[in-house]
């Protein structure tokens, strides 16, 4: 029989892990980590100490699959590394999802395979939506901080060799926005770099 271990996480100090440490030791884990973080942060030291003692043949329980990260593509990866290591995985309360059967992996995947279609198509009908955008005249993006005004200060700042930074305090911009205009400016004038 396969030795059963348990993760549990929760987002902050302040909520309880009783719950599920009740329901991970009623499956029989034989032991349980617990984070208290977001699912969404890689900075999880307990959720790495569990990674490193995983053994072949293991099975890692958790109460259910939001306690393992935040989006199917993170669940997706845990379960190909997992399933790497020879290591199953079980959520007790999607009981579909058992790696160590055939049915589970197979459910695994098939909803795997839709979250990734369904990521396919947002990107499809995003592109979808800027080109139509542009084809009305309409540029997506966040507006520039760099006006007309602020360009023509910059210019002028640049042409009497005040530095990069200077200029950007002075126009309150970054200095990628003023190399990026100065650049451009050069570009339209074909003057050559000062």
């Amino acid at each position: 029989m396969a030795t059963l271990l348990g993760y549990s996480r929760v987002s902050t100090t302040d909520q309880s892990v009783d719950l599920q440490h009740d329901a991970l030791r009623e499956a029989g884990c034989f032991r349980i980590w617990t984070d208290f973080a977001s699912g969404a942060t890689a900075d999880r030291p307990e959720w790495q100490d569990c990674l490193d003692h995983l053994q072949p043949g293991n099975v890692l329980v958790v109460n259910d699959l939001s306690r393992l990260g935040r989006n199917t593509a993170d669940l997706a990866n845990i379960v190909k590394a997992l399933d790497e290591r020879n290591v199953g995985l079980r959520s007790l309360t999607e009981t579909w999802l058992d790696t160590t059967t055939s049915q589970g992996l197979l459910m695994f995947h098939f909803f795997s395979a839709i979250a990734e279609y369904e990521r396919n198509r947002l990107r499809e009908r995003t592109m979808a939506g800027l080109v139509a955008a542009k084809a009305r005249g309409r540029v997506g993006g966040r507006p520039t901080k760099m006006t007309p005004d602020k360009a023509d200060v910059a210019r002028s700042m640049r042409a009497k060799k005040k530095t990069i930074g200077d200029i950007a305090k002075a126009i309150d911009v970054s200095e990628a926005t003023v190399v990026r205009e100065l650049a451009r400016q050069r570009k339209d004038l074909q003057i050559p770099p000062v």
